[in-house]
């Protein structure tokens, strides 16, 4: 572990989180820039390992995060091993509503990079399932929009 303080963890897990989604939404993005992408999604899982306050989901999220990166960049394999990490964590934990309904996206998603378009089928379907279990409306509505949203790399 980085000889830093907790605080000094969340601020750095907060800010390269930040910075992987505002890589994430750039629309062209150099091969430098998905590199930082993928780099600042890691960062940020790591700080959050050793983070004050965080929790079983910071673990979750930052395995969803990796995925995601992964995902949108193509790279199916890397993808689902943190796909698969992030519902691991979910179900360990207990982890349910938002969180396990982004670990099935991330799953349908890394498969879908993956080509394995039966098996992106399977978890898009789980994932719009525990999706409609979300109990906050707006949480709910944002992630019915993210799992619509592209790449979904042929899945129709």
């Amino acid at each position: 572990m980085i000889e830093i303080g907790p605080d000094e963890h969340r601020r750095l897990a907060m800010a390269l989180n930040q910075r992987a989604w505002q890589l994430l939404e750039t629309a062209s993005r150099s091969l430098a820039d998905d590199e930082e992408m993928v780099d600042a999604a890691h960062g940020s899982a790591y700080h959050w390992r050793y983070a004050e306050g965080a929790s079983a989901v910071h673990q979750a999220r930052g395995a969803w995060l990796i995925s995601r990166a992964y995902a949108v960049l193509g790279h199916g394999e890397e993808a689902r091993r943190h796909a698969e990490r992030c519902l691991a964590i979910c179900t360990e934990y207990v982890i349910s509503d938002y969180d396990l309904a982004y670990a099935h996206e991330a799953l349908a998603r890394a498969e879908a990079a993956a080509g394995d378009l039966r098996a992106a089928t399977r978890h898009r379907r789980a994932a719009a399932e525990a999706g409609r279990a979300i109990a906050d409306p707006d949480d709910r509505a944002a992630f019915e929009a993210d799992l619509a949203a592209p790449p979904w790399f042929g899945l129709t």
